[in-house]
C-alpha cells in the first residue's frame, strides 16, 4: 500500500486526479522542502490551495529521508492509507443494521497511535464509523493503519472540512453528542440511548471552545489518582464500552 508520492509529476498528477474525484485513496497533506521555487511546485501550490489541502513546509534533509535518497525535486504528497466516506454512508450503515446511529467524532486528534487506537476499539464496541476534520488533525496515514490492527477496513471514517458544522449537521439528522471533557457528568451515570455522537478532543488542548459548546451533554471520567487527565485513546475507550452496553452490546 503507498503511502507517499514524490516528485513533481506524480505528485501533481496525484492532485489532478482528485480534482476529477478518480484518486482511491485521498492526499492528507503535501510536504513542500524550503526553498522550493519551481514552476513546477508553484503549480502544485497552487492546486493544493484550490483543493484545500494542507502544504506544509519541510526540511530538504528529511525529504530525503522519507523519500529514502528518492528524486523528491522538493516536494512530497502523504497519502491516506484508506479512503474516505461521506457522513451520509454512517447513517447508511447504520440503517443496515437496523440501529441507531453509533458515531465517534474526533476533534482534532494529532497522535496517529491514538487515532488508530480508538478506531480499533471503535469498531470492536461496534461503532458505525468515526468523522475526522481535514485540517490540523492527523489522517488516516500509515501509522494509524497499523495501529488500527485492520479495524480500518471495517470502520468507514468520514473525513469533514468543519467538524462545529458536522455537529450541528449531526444534531439535525437526531444525533446526540457527548463531549469528553474534564468537570462534565459521570460517564456511567449518563444515559446514552438513541442515537450518539462521541466527542473527543485533541490530546493537549481537549476540546475547544466552539466545540464545546456544540455538545448536548459532557461527559467525564473519575479520576482518584494524581495526575488529572488520561491519554485520548484510554479514555475514549472507556466512554466506547460503557456505550456500547447500554446499547446491549
Amino acid at each position: 500500500m503507498q503511502e507517499l508520492l514524490f516528485g513533481v509529476q506524480p505528485v501533481r498528477e496525484a492532485l489532478k486526479a482528485e480534482a476529477a474525484s478518480k484518486a482511491g485513496r485521498p492526499i492528507d497533506c503535501v510536504l513542500v522542502a524550503s526553498g522550493a521555487v519551481s514552476p513546477g511546485v508553484g503549480a502544485i501550490r497552487e492546486l493544493c490551495r484550490e483543493l484545500s489541502i494542507p502544504v506544509k513546509q519541510s526540511d530538504a534533509k528529511k525529504l530525503d529521508l522519507l523519500c529514502e535518497g528518492g528524486n523528491h525535486q522538493g516536494v512530497a504528497a502523504m497519502v491516506a492509507a484508506a479512503a474516505y466516506v461521506t457522513t451520509d454512508m454512517l447513517f447508511e450503515r447504520a440503517q443496515e443494521r437496523e440501529e441507531p446511529p453509533f458515531l465517534v467524532v474526533c476533534a482534532g486528534l494529532e497522535d496517529p497511535h491514538n487515532l488508530g487506537a480508538i478506531a480499533r476499539t471503535a469498531e470492536a464496541a461496534g461503532a458505525h464509523g468515526m468523522i475526522v476534520p481535514e485540517r490540523r488533525s492527523v489522517g488516516l496515514t500509515a501509522a494509524v493503519a497499523k495501529t488500527a490492527a485492520g479495524a480500518l477496513e471495517y470502520l468507514p471514517v468520514a473525513r469533514v472540512k468543519n467538524i462545529a458544522v458536522c455537529m450541528e449537521e449531526l444534531k439535525e439528522r437526531g444525533v446526540w453528542l457527548y463531549g469528553a471533557e474534564m468537570g462534565g457528568a459521570a460517564y456511567d451515570k449518563t444515559d446514552y440511548s438513541g442515537a450518539v455522537g462521541l466527542v473527543i478532543g485533541a490530546e493537549a488542548k481537549g476540546l475547544g471552545q466552539l466545540i464545546k459548546s456544540r455538545c448536548d451533554f459532557l461527559v467525564s471520567l473519575p479520576m482518584r489518582g494524581k495526575i488529572e487527565s488520561l491519554n485520548a485513546s484510554v479514555a475514549a475507550g472507556i466512554l466506547l464500552y460503557e456505550i456500547a452496553k447500554q446499547r446491549g452490546g
